[in-house]
């Protein structure tokens, strides 16, 4: 079930994920109106299904073969037609001085998409972000919320599809 506030200038999306299948399902909504140039922040608690909805926004763009967490290497690269996809995760993140040497600042481009996970670990290193996705923990299955918090952002949702379910 979708629910869309649009009582202030930026939209936000409220989602209700019974299931894996169902994240996958709205990775793969997501995956419709991305465009290059993002950074899309993912805040959650550990096991909330962040890394999950990453697997399917990559499904979603025709990436077919398995999808890990980069926990321990801190980015994933993925490139998918003229799109490269980055999979950040930031929860062992503790040290600037790392950003600066792996040149993670580059993967920030205009023919990049960045989906962060613990984008509070390095905030102070981070652009802003366009679309914040939030994932809270229910006794039964999740919710998510997604913020459209920049023009590119806002473009993002208006081209959502019309559609209750994720």
């Amino acid at each position: 079930m979708r629910h869309i506030d649009h009582s202030n200038t930026k939209s936000n999306f409220s989602f209700y994920l019974a299931d894996e299948a169902a994240t996958l399902a709205l990775g793969k909504k997501i995956a419709t109106v991305i465009q290059p140039n993002l950074v899309i922040f993912l805040n959650g608690n550990l096991g909330s299904g962040k890394t999950t909805l990453v697997r399917g926004i990559l499904h979603g763009l025709g990436y077919q073969h398995a999808v890990k967490s980069p926990t321990y290497n801190l980015v994933e690269i993925y490139k998918i037609s003229r799109l490269y996809l980055y999979h950040f995760d930031l929860y062992r993140f503790n040290d600037p001085y790392e950003w600066e040497e792996a040149g993670f600042r580059d993967y920030f481009n205009t023919g990049s998409v960045c989906l962060i996970e613990w984008p509070e670990n390095a905030v102070e290193l981070l652009p802003a972000a366009d679309l914040r996705i939030d994932f809270q923990i229910l006794e039964s299955g999740r919710n998510i919320v997604i913020h459209a918090d920049t023009e590119a952002g806002e473009q993002c949702l208006k081209h959502w599809p019309d559609t209750e379910s994720p």
